[in-house]
């Protein structure tokens, strides 16, 4: 059976710095791609929503989509079924997804849909995801796609298909079946029995592990060795 999930970014209007980050704000740009068994498929959904209302200047120096650019648009209330169409009973995948669901489920709310995208979509938040891979580390989309060899250098200028290419194939590298992570122990381990068995056994039988250090004469030599390395290099 074919595992389908749907990648997804949006772009706001800008956010309520009082109360719910949503509120009195609009989508001004929703974009998803469809990935079969962790393939990247070239289905994908992406709009410009008029917002009927002016872009923050905040947001506006992020995303730089302007209200004349938005002007001959479609409003939210009709893409809405084209969208729900395309995500629902898949997992959906979004980086800090608070923040977009938050926004998704407002802009439904003001149209009377009687929907909530938690409960047509299984969530899942690659902020979430990455934290406990890289904590105490910045975890955007363009330290991450820096991290991980996706990108080499931040971007000025973000939008929601840009945003939304990127975190594919974040979310593809952060869960790539190659490593595999445990989350209780915080410890990456090869997708292999024995090797798990061994791993859990050797670090994880309560006894206190032996620290040894090195002596003076080792340390000497390897002080040594790294000089004739830099010297060799320089």
């Amino acid at each position: 059976m074919n595992k389908i999930q749907i990648v997804l970014d949006i772009e706001t209007t800008g956010i309520n710095k009082n109360g719910p980050h949503y509120l009195n704000h609009k989508i001004i740009e929703i974009a998803a791609i469809k990935i079969i068994n962790r393939k990247i498929t070239k289905d994908v959904f992406h709009v410009f929503i008029n917002p009927n209302r002016n872009i923050d200047i905040e947001a506006y120096n992020i995303h730089k989509i302007s209200n004349n650019f938005l002007k001959k648009k479609p409003i939210f209330y009709n893409i809405a079924n084209n969208l729900i169409n395309f995500i629902k009973g898949h997992d959906l995948i979004i980086h800090n997804s608070k923040f977009d669901i938050g926004f998704i489920n407002y802009e439904l709310k003001l149209i009377n849909y009687n929907i909530k995208i938690e409960n047509i979509c299984n969530i899942i938040d690659t902020l979430s995801i990455s934290r406990k891979i890289f904590p105490c580390k910045k975890n955007n989309l363009d330290d991450l796609s820096i991290r991980l060899n996706i990108n080499k250098k931040k971007r000025n200028k973000h939008s929601a298909l840009n945003d939304v290419i990127i975190l594919v194939n974040i979310y593809l590298k952060l869960t790539s079946k190659q490593l595999r992570i445990d989350f209780n122990k915080n410890l990456f381990y090869n997708n292999n029995i024995k090797y798990n068995n061994l791993l859990n056994s050797s670090f994880y039988n309560n006894k206190k592990l032996k620290i040894i250090f090195a002596n003076n004469k080792e340390i000497n030599n390897n002080n040594i060795f790294l000089n004739l390395i830099i010297k060799k290099y320089k």
